[in-house]
Parts: C-alpha cells; structure tokens; sequence
C-alpha cells in the first residue's frame, strides 16, 4: 500500500488523474507517485479489463468475463520505458569495466554496416540510425530473430549524418540490446534481470506477463468510443526496444532509483546524473526537450524533469522524475491512442512539489580541517572576486554575485598541491597551489589562470 499524502494534495492528484481517464477515454489509467525512495500515492481509475460484453475481438471465453480493476501489481505493457532498462544496463557494464560508451559496434557486435556508431550515439538517439528494424513490424507483427535482425541490417538506412540531429531509432535500440547479450553471453533480459530488476525487488517486471493478473490493452474507435482487443507482439530480438511489462508497484520502485540513486545499489549517482544530462536536443529552437544517454529530458517552467515514454498496441506509459527533488511519477493507460500519460507524470509532480517543496537536507558544520584552512576566503582572477568555502567535507569556490550554480565549482583534492574541479564551472580542470619558501600558498592556478589573494591587472601579473 502506498503511504497517504495530506488529504488536500491527494485530492488534487485524483482529480488530475479522473479528469485524464475521462478527456482520454481510456479504459483505464494508474499512477503512482514517489518521494524520497518510496511509493507515497497511487491510483487506479477506471478498468484494467473491460466487460467482455464490451469488447470487439475478444475471444468466446472471454465474452462474459466481468470488468476487472487494476490494483497496485496489475501488470501493463511499458514500450519504449523498456529503453531505459536497457540504458541502465549499459551504463552499468560501463562501470564495471566490459565496456565504454565511446565503443563502437565494430567493437563490440563486428560485422554490421555500421560498425562506427559509438554506443554514446546510440544510446542518445543521435546515430542517424532509420527508426525502425527493416520491414513491417508494425504491420506484421512478426518481429525477427537474432540472426534476422542483423541479416536485415543491410536494407537498414542511416537517414542523417550522426549528431546532426536527434532522431529516435527503436532500431538502435534492438543493437544495444545485442551488445549487452554479446559482451555478457547470455540473453539481454537475463542481464536486465541481474543488473536493475532483482537489485530492485521488481519481481513483477519482465518480458512474459501474468495472464491473469495482465491489463488488456484495447482501441478505442475515436467517434464511436468502442473498444477494440489489442493483440500482444512477442518482440523476439526486438525485446531491448519495448517489451517488458512491469506495474505501478514495481515501476515505482524504478522511479525511486532513479530519482535518488544513492538509495539504491544500482548506478553510482553520478552515473545517474551523467544518463540525464543533456547530449543533444531534441527542438534546438526553443531548448525545452533534449536527450541524455537514455533518459530523455523535459522543461516545464523553472524545472526539467528525466523519463521516458511507452507506446505498444493497447498500453501507453509514462515515467518521469527529478532527482533534484527526490521524486518520480508513473502512469499507465491501456489505450492504444489519446492518452497523454507523461504529461500527467509531469502534472502530478508539479503539484505535489507546488503544494509540498523539497526540503533541503539539514545543514550541519564542516569538520575542523586545518590543512585546507589556508585556501578559504576570498582570491581573485581577472579581476573578479573568488570566494573558496568548506560546504559539508568537500572544497568549494563560487563567484560573489554569479548567474548560479554554473558558476559554482566542487573540487576533490589530488595530492597536497593538486586539486581537481569535478563538479561545476570548468569541471575537470586543475587547481594548482603555488607555495613559497616557507609552504605558504601565494598563488593559485585554476584551468591555467592566476588567482592571487589581491586584485591585480594583467600587466601587474606580468610584473610579479
């Protein structure tokens, strides 16, 4: 059971998602909310499984079957979520050493045409790739085999030059999904599970979904309102691409990682934070969607929240979060069309952070350290003010009256004259500590620059 938010906000979130059921016309929408590592509210309006009276293409036996309500473990088909899984994945075997985003397919699946694509490319749907695997899939819904797969890739494009434009490629996808099965010898959904699932106690999320427990998925005709049974695809090899199906439960669980990583062994948090940082975006005219290494990016106001959206035949998902805030929402509708469900993730998030803001962490004094003690207060480069400060344990400059956090700088310390900006402005640059005769620090040198204890011109500096 999800823990209960203030009676006002939890109102204000059941509305958001009775009025979306309704406008939609889905037959059902869940969603859930996280905060702080944990499921604070969910959901379920609407019908998980429609009466069979109901339906077009349901089978006799399922003619008289009555509708069913989603509970908390009901099981949807995610889609495109799915790619996310597969990023994580990736990302993972980076930190342990099997391989590195800048990896090409030569490198690690040789033999394709297009053996110079960096995984970073397609990770970030910047490869150029065509979006979808040869044929028809769509259509068909006969999705191909490894062997088929890759035999295919010669009547596969690349329809733009890469980084030269975000364009999503579900075909890119299908080739992450190869190399993760290539380099770790097993089946991808077997790394999945190891690597994300099992660590996180999804027990309901996987590729084969309970029968009886499964959301249907339907069509709604849009003037009529009928419903129409949505068939189930078996992805094959395609699977890396969209076809996990997972609950409000379970995706919940992912939500909370992902918004607060350090909860959770899974990912580093910087990794996290290096999947939702921006590596190309998606409308270079206005900036207000752009794509990390497989979490895509969204601006809403002051506020730019991570996810991903699904679509499959029948079900559309949406996950969203905001690590700054230490929350996630999730929504899923069992509608083909219509729905809007990563819009609603946002909605909900919006409203739970406009009625309860995060509260910053509790503030607590630095440790006594002595050896750092000479660098603090304030230095001076190009004649503008540098203030060094201790924030918790680690060293910290920042420019008096500076746009933000950009201006902001974290160092981690190298030996005893050498630091490293690792967070902030000019990150991975050197801080140099110049040192006389008797072991007094003088004179800085961040990213080449002097930075003296007085404000001194260029001409000045070339006289000393």
């Amino acid at each position: 059971m999800a823990d209960p938010l203030p009676a006002d906000l939890a109102r204000s979130l059941q509305h958001l998602v009775g009025t979306a059921q309704h406008e939609w016309r889905s037959p059902g929408v869940s969603a859930g909310v996280v905060r702080d590592g944990r499921l604070v509210w969910s959901t379920h309006v609407g019908s998980a499984r429609l009466d069979g009276e109901l339906v077009r293409g349901a089978e006799d036996g399922d003619r008289g079957a009555p509708a069913r309500n989603a509970v908390d473990d009901t099981q949807y088909l995610i889609g495109s979520v799915t790619k996310t899984f597969s990023a994580v994945t990736i990302m993972a075997l980076r930190d342990r050493g099997r391989l590195s985003v800048e990896d090409t397919l030569d490198d690690l699946l040789p033999g394709t045409p297009f053996g110079d694509l960096t995984l970073r490319s397609l990770l970030a749907h910047a490869s150029g790739l065509q979006r979808e695997p040869a044929g028809h899939l769509w259509e068909s819904f006969e999705a191909p085999d490894e062997d088929g797969l890759l035999r295919d890739l010669v009547r596969a494009e690349r329809v733009l030059p890469p980084q030269r434009a975000f364009h999503y490629s579900n075909l890119a996808y299908a080739l992450l999904g190869q190399v993760i099965a290539r380099v770790e010898e097993r089946p991808w959904q077997d790394v999945v599970r190891e690597v994300v699932l099992d660590p996180l106690g999804m027990t309901r999320t996987g590729l084969v979904p309970d029968e009886q427990d499964r959301a249907h998925g339907y069509q709604i005709h849009p003037h009529a309102r009928t419903a129409t049974l949505e068939p189930v695809i078996d992805l094959r090899s395609t699977a890396p691409l969209g076809g996990l199906w997972s609950t409000v439960a379970d995706l919940g669980r992912y939500a909370a990682f992902c918004s607060d990583p350090g909860r959770f062994d899974v990912l580093a948090p910087e990794t996290v934070t290096e999947m939702c940082s921006p590596v190309i975006m998606a409308d270079p005219d206005d900036w207000t969607t752009g794509q990390g290494l497989g979490f895509g990016l969204f601006r809403r106001g002051e506020r730019v929240f991570a996810g991903h959206g699904g679509a499959m035949p029948g079900f559309l998902t949406g996950l969203r979060f905001r690590p700054r805030d230490r929350v996630g929402a999730v929504v899923f509708a069992n509608a083909t069309s219509g729905p809007a469900p990563l819009g609603l993730a946002t909605d909900l998030l919006c409203a739970l952070l406009d009625h309860e803001p995060t509260t910053p962490c509790v503030w607590t004094p630095s440790r006594q350290d002595d050896e750092r003690g000479e660098l603090l207060g304030r230095w001076w480069s190009e004649g503008s003010p540098l203030d060094f400060e201790i924030r918790g344990d680690a060293l910290w400059s920042t420019m008096p009256g500076s746009r933000g956090a950009l201006d902001d700088t974290r160092y981690e310390q190298v030996d005893r004259d050498l630091y490293r900006a690792v967070e902030g402005r000019e990150r991975g640059e050197r801080l140099k500590l110049v040192r006389d005769a008797d072991g007094r620090i003088t004179k800085l040198y961040f990213a080449t620059y002097a930075v003296t204890r007085e404000p001194l011109a260029f001409a000045e500096l070339q006289s000393r």
